[in-house]
């Protein structure tokens, strides 16, 4: 049963405040909570965050499976990544200089992504993924992309074609604004199709840049790559002449310390990178083979430039995460706590009689429960999934200390901070959850 003492209170005085000011009351989307049912009310506001813990206005208490969408994976505030920002700070916040913390952030990067033979620091995994695809642009000559149904590479034109993440949830998968020139140089396949892929490239001899691709998709939900897709996708594109670009602002230093790259052996032309790379501060790269890279101004034809790229407090947050990221017993852990929480998960659903319409796709700590029978393997196959279902679960676990994304299309996040406490509160919210949807 929820708390007795469960109220939003505060929270509902500062979202009307809020909608006076933002569109729907928010800066992204999905914050609305509109996709899960809760249009009027609004989502809480939160006060601070500590561990494993978000803390509202009204002094509630939730399990964070958010995480900042991903980027808060030591947990909330953890002592180090606090001191080092703290230490920079009363150096400067900014300069629109170089410094060796880009350098040193740099190194670290390049040593689990090896790809990454030249890189670039940007304040955004939105500005990464889209210089990548300029700079892909720019050294083959073509101006076409092709993208995955449901593939989320961030808010600008070129990719707000049959979108994920809050282009889904609000069943707008192609933005107003974007121009149809612009949707025009943008093809879009079936995930886990590689029949699709090739008939695309085919249609399209000579056109296409760059495939552009989640390697484990998290913005239409989580979505597994087949054994041999990511493979094929880097064959493909070889063959067509076009480059491959793994967009990792989500699976980053997530799957493991090289990311999807190195879960499943795969060495793409370029790479995007953002979440956990600042530490929780605004932060994103790109970066590839150097003969590649070296198309980016001032070294070549292709212009990119930002005041706040290579921030220094994001880059001392940024080295200081992976500090204490980059050790193998870590990823253990996440494997275990993730592994517990699915069986968590599934023990629930069981015991409402929900199971056989439930289906969970997991890979290391990231993971979505879809409210329809599997498989999950694509875009078209989340989109059946029951909305309402999982609007119902959602409400029933934030009443229950326990806070999912607000959506069914996304992905939800482990962290290192959870342990016996809050899978104990996991697995109760669960078990309630499961009862009323």
């Amino acid at each position: 049963m929820p708390k007795a003492s469960f109220s939003m209170t505060r929270s509902r005085k500062a979202y009307e405040d809020a909608r006076a000011v933002f569109p729907g009351g928010v800066n992204s989307p999905v914050r609305s909570w509109r996709s899960v049912g809760l249009i009027e009310s609004g989502p809480f506001f939160v006060l601070r965050g500590k561990g494993p813990y978000l803390i509202d206005l009204d002094g509630n208490r939730y399990v964070d499976f958010v995480g900042s969408w991903g980027p808060q994976i030591l947990g909330h505030c953890p002592g180090p990544v606090v001191a080092a920002i703290k230490k920079q700070a009363a150096r400067g916040a900014s300069f629109g200089c170089p410094t060796d913390l880009e350098t040193r952030l740099a190194r670290k990067l390049q040593k689990v992504m090896p790809a990454m033979e030249m890189l670039r620091f940007v304040s955004s995994g939105s500005e990464a993924t889209s210089h990548a695809i300029r700079v892909a642009r720019g050294f083959t000559g073509r101006e076409k992309i092709l993208k995955f149904e449901g593939c989320y590479h961030g808010a600008h034109d070129a990719v707000l074609v049959k979108a994920g993440s809050g282009a889904a949830t609000f069943g707008v998968p192609d933005s107003a604004g974007v121009p149809a020139a612009v949707a025009a140089n943008t093809l879009t396949v079936p995930f886990n199709d590689l029949d699709a892929v090739r008939a695309a490239l085919n249609a399209n001899k000579q056109e296409v840049a760059a495939l552009i691709v989640e390697p484990v998709v998290g913005n239409s939900g989580t979505l597994i790559p087949e054994p041999g897709f990511l493979e094929g996708l880097g064959l493909a594109a070889k063959a067509a002449g076009a480059l491959l670009i793994f967009d990792e602002v989500m699976t980053g230093f997530r799957l493991a310390p090289g990311g999807a790259q190195e879960k499943y052996g795969i060495r793409p032309d370029l790479v995007t990178c953002g979440k956990i790379l600042g530490g929780g501060l605004p932060c994103g790269a790109y970066g590839g083979r150097k003969e590649i890279m070296q198309q980016v101004a001032p070294l070549g034809p292709v212009y990119q430039a930002g005041t706040l790229s290579g921030n220094p407090l994001a880059m001392a947050a940024g080295l200081a995460t992976l500090e204490i990221l980059l050790k193998k017993e870590n990823y253990k852990k996440l494997e275990e706590t993730s592994a517990q929480i699915e069986a968590l998960l599934w023990e629930g659903a069981e015991a409402a009689g929900k199971k056989p319409k439930l289906s969970i796709n997991r890979v290391g700590s990231m993971f979505t429960v879809f409210f329809r029978t599997g498989p999950v393997r694509n875009f078209a196959d989340a989109s059946g999934s029951d909305t309402a279902a999982f609007g119902r679960f959602f409400q029933s676990l934030l009443r229950n200390g326990v806070y999912f994304p607000p959506s069914q299309y996304e992905a939800a996040f482990v962290n290192l901070a959870m342990g016996p406490k809050e899978l104990k509160i996991v697995g109760k919210a669960a078990r309630a959850a499961f009862a009323e949807v």
